[in-house]
C-alpha cells in the first residue's frame, strides 16, 4: 500500500472513532437532560392527563345534572 493510501486509511479510522465518541457524548447528554427533566416534573407535583380528563368528565356530568335539578326546582316553584 502506498504512503497516501495509509494516510487516508488512518484518517478514515480517526473520523470513525470521532463519530463514535460524538454519538456516545450525545447519548450521555440526552440521558442527563432526561433525568433532570423527570426530576423537575416530579417536583412540580403535576396532575396526570388521565386524572384531569376523568375529573373533567365528572364535572361536566354534574353540571348537566345540576341544570336538570334547577329546571325541576323552577318548575315546582311555578306551580
Amino acid at each position: 500500500m502506498t504512503q497516501g493510501g495509509k494516510i487516508f486509511d488512518e484518517l478514515g479510522k480517526l473520523m470513525n472513532n470521532a463519530a463514535g465518541v460524538a454519538d456516545g457524548v450525545r447519548r450521555e447528554i440526552e440521558t442527563a437532560v432526561k433525568s433532570q427533566l423527570e426530576r423537575l416534573v416530579a417536583d412540580m407535583d403535576l396532575v396526570k392527563r388521565e386524572d384531569y380528563d376523568a375529573l373533567r368528565e365528572l364535572v361536566q356530568a354534574q353540571s348537566a345534572e345540576l341544570k336538570e335539578l334547577k329546571a325541576q326546582v323552577e318548575g315546582l316553584k311555578s306551580k
